[in-house]
């Protein structure tokens, strides 16, 4: 199967579980508000500020983790509208254990959904830095163009310590740094 494939398939799946999964939602918090003497029209209203406002928060959540603002409201937000959308499809439940299980089953799939979504993050690997410095660097770059580059000063008695000090671990590799101690 080729990526392009499977990303559609992932992409139906998505979609069709999203659409029943939001209509089992959006069909118990509009039930739910009816019969606690609400008219149709805000029961209505009612589901879809509190299905919509999960993805938003969702999506509001991931924009500030990825500028590095606060997410402090925005996570406590997103619990209680998602909180708020299990207990009315939990309400609306048969009650019993399994009448609640089956009843929450739509609400956890799409938060389960929208969780994977919303933290695919692209991956950018970090930058190659040289171990050599500039001044040792010369025949590297007067290789890799056809302009030959001033040729850096290099002091006559270079100072080599006796002892190189250890190199450092880069902080986002914490399963290498106990390998490597």
């Amino acid at each position: 199967m080729t990526e392009r494939t499977e990303s559609a398939v992932r992409l139906a799946i998505l979609l069709a579980i999203g659409a029943m999964a939001g209509a089992a939602a959006f069909t118990h918090v509009h039930d739910l508000s009816v019969a606690h003497g609400q008219p149709n029209w805000i029961g209505w209203a009612n589901a879809v500020a509190v299905e919509l406002m999960t993805i938003y928060l969702g999506l509001e959540l991931r924009a500030r983790r990825r500028t590095g603002r606060p997410v402090g409201l925005v996570g406590s937000l997103l619990v209680a509208f998602a909180l708020l959308s299990l207990a009315a499809q939990v309400a609306e439940a048969h009650p019993s254990v399994w009448g609640w299980v089956v009843a929450a089953v739509p609400s956890l799939a799409f938060l389960a959904l929208v969780k994977v979504v919303l933290s695919n993050a692209p991956v950018t690997p970090p930058a190659v830095e040289s171990d050599q410095p500039d001044a040792y660097r010369y025949e590297e770059l007067a290789e890799a163009t056809d302009v030959e580059p001033a040729r850096p000063t290099v002091p006559a008695s270079p100072v080599v310590p006796a002892v190189l000090p250890p190199r450092a671990v880069q902080s986002n590799r914490p399963h290498v740094v106990g390998i490597i101690r």
